[in-house]
């Protein structure tokens, strides 16, 4: 059926019976061993100030409070300034730019499925691996986390309920769509609550051997869909409005409460997690990391960090991070040297005895976090973003060292010209980034630039075209094509005149259905 009002959303492609494919190959698996079960959990928006523990004047959050006494809380922990890149790091071990995600939407968040992500990595190890959440690497195939090696998927698709790619009727934090193993499901309540209700279950299904639960939450991220603490929360923001940086204005009082009442939503979730696991008696034998995926989005408390999502000053890139493995991490550790999103990969492996390669741009934080001083040079790491499809030199990036932080935080807004400046900042003395000491400090400054021309050269040799969408296969035989993917060159992400379409490979001639989805609903772009 085609509806014919309003813009196009979707374009569905349905393969028709009688065309013979191969089957798709399932992932082996072999049985329990002794290896550390692995929870990783990510949070959308969630910023450096956005806890208890770094001292909120507002905001509760007694549950990760109380696994970050249990655990290690590493004090710098660097992402990328938006959420796909920082996933694509995440899940790979290696900078995004390597893995052709550049950005958030118009197809740039598509990872190439040729990357090897940690699911797969710790599928051919015998475990089981499940993600319940935002997964943000592509939403069909072959980019999907069912391709990608995970047993059990539970999803919304593109960056975020209520976005471009969502399903008519599955556009609220309550109740949404979903998608389970790549099917659309109803769902039934809170969108964090169900994801955890799903991680649970998963994890109830799966003691019996090594599981590794992959739980990214797409809050607090936009829109502010919740309906329980707000109220409780606009009091104590107004009373506090000024130590929390927030305009004296009832829309931003009540965006600051809005975002805590859905992190204190969260807190309560990896509660109930911890204590399943706990209660399970698993508490011992697994690793449970979190952390947040880029800075706030809006404007207030964040520990007097600069910056916001979207920029490569220390608000926008540094997140709260803890881990927790009672019988191998020692309790209220503080981790000072810096680490990144590019580390998870190689930390999960030793800890779980599984071999890394050469491929991989991260390091194992594992001596550092058992306390073992780390000396073999300096370690630099890196970070860039802005809005294109290919990214350019010198662009919104920067350089960070345990001390110097180099950053030309200019040009992020696709299109608009702007101006170079490269500032130079003391972490150690100047956490908040207030005094630019680049004239002070020439030779540093040169020796970093240098550095980060050699990062963007080797980041950037496989070039950025973008995966392309399979159509034809058994494992999507229907293949609905969304706003999210299409490459266009018009203004925002709508598709219309200016041209543009969608980069597919027709993997099976034969005859197809094609349906014209249009949806009248105005749809935010991704931020």
């Amino acid at each position: 059926m085609e509806r014919t009002w309003g813009l196009i959303t979707a374009i569905v492609l349905v393969l028709l019976p009688g065309l013979g494919c191969d089957s798709p190959s399932e992932s082996r698996r072999t049985g329990g061993t002794s290896r550390p079960n692995v929870i990783l959990i990510v949070t959308d928006d969630q910023g450096y100030g956005d806890l208890g523990w770094p001292g909120n004047p507002v905001l509760k959050t007694p549950r990760l409070d109380r696994l970050a006494g249990e655990g290690l809380v590493m004090d710098r922990f660097y992402v990328s300034p938006v959420c796909a890149p920082t996933r694509a790091c995440l899940l790979t071990g290696r900078y995004n730019y390597r893995t052709r995600v550049t950005d958030t939407y118009r197809g740039r968040a598509m990872m190439d499925p040729a990357e090897t992500t940690l699911a797969e990595r710790l599928t051919r190890s015998g475990y089981r691996c499940g993600i319940f959440g935002k997964w943000h690497l592509g939403d069909n195939a072959p980019m999907r986390p069912n391709d990608q090696g995970f047993a059990e998927s539970l999803v919304l698709r593109g960056g975020g309920i209520g976005q471009d790619s969502d399903p008519p009727g599955g556009s609220s934090y309550y109740d949404p769509i979903l998608f389970h193993n790549g099917q659309p499901e109803k769902t039934k309540g809170y969108c964090s609550d169900v994801y955890t209700d799903a991680a649970i279950d998963f994890i109830e299904k799966s003691r019996d051997q090594p599981f590794f639960v992959y739980l990214p939450f797409n809050a607090p991220h936009v829109p502010l869909e919740i309906n329980e603490g707000v109220a409780a929360y606009v009091e104590a923001v107004r009373a506090h409005r000024e130590a929390l940086g927030v305009a004296n204005d009832p829309k931003a009082i009540e965006t600051a409460a809005r975002v805590y009442a859905m992190i204190a939503n969260i807190d309560a979730n990896v509660g109930r997690l911890v204590d399943r696991v706990d209660g399970l008696g698993l508490s011992e034998s697994t690793l449970i990391v979190f952390l947040g995926d880029n800075g706030p989005q809006q404007q207030r408390w964040n520990a007097g960090l600069r910056g916001l999502k979207g920029s490569v000053y220390e608000g926008g890139v540094r997140v709260p991070f803890l881990a927790r493995w009672p019988s191998r991490i020692a309790a209220g550790r503080r981790v000072a040297a810096p680490g990144a999103h590019i580390d998870i990969v190689s930390t999960v492996l030793e800890s779980c005895g599984v071999e890394g390669d050469a491929t991989l741009d991260g390091q194992s934080l594992w001596p550092l976090w058992n306390g073992v001083e780390v000396k073999d040079g300096e370690r630099l790491l890196f970070t860039q973003w802005h809005r294109g499809d290919v990214p350019e030199r010198g662009r919104a990036c920067a350089v960070i060292g345990e001390r110097w932080k180099l950053v030309q935080a200019a040009g992020v807004t696709e299109g608009q010209p702007y101006t170079p400046k490269w500032e130079l900042f003391d972490l150690v003395e100047d956490p908040g980034e207030s005094r630019d000491v680049s004239s002070d400090e020439p030779e540093v400054v040169e020796r970093l630039r240098r550095a980060y021309d050699d990062w963007f050269d080797s980041v950037s040799v496989q070039g950025f075209d973008p995966p392309r969408i399979a159509i034809g296969t058994v494992a999507e035989p229907k293949v609905v094509l969304t706003r999210q993917d299409w490459r266009g060159t018009g203004p925002g992400v709508e598709i219309g005149p200016a041209g543009g379409g969608w980069e597919i490979d027709v993997t099976r001639a034969g005859r197809y259905r094609v349906i014209v989805v249009r949806d009248p609903t105005p749809r935010p772009a991704e931020v």
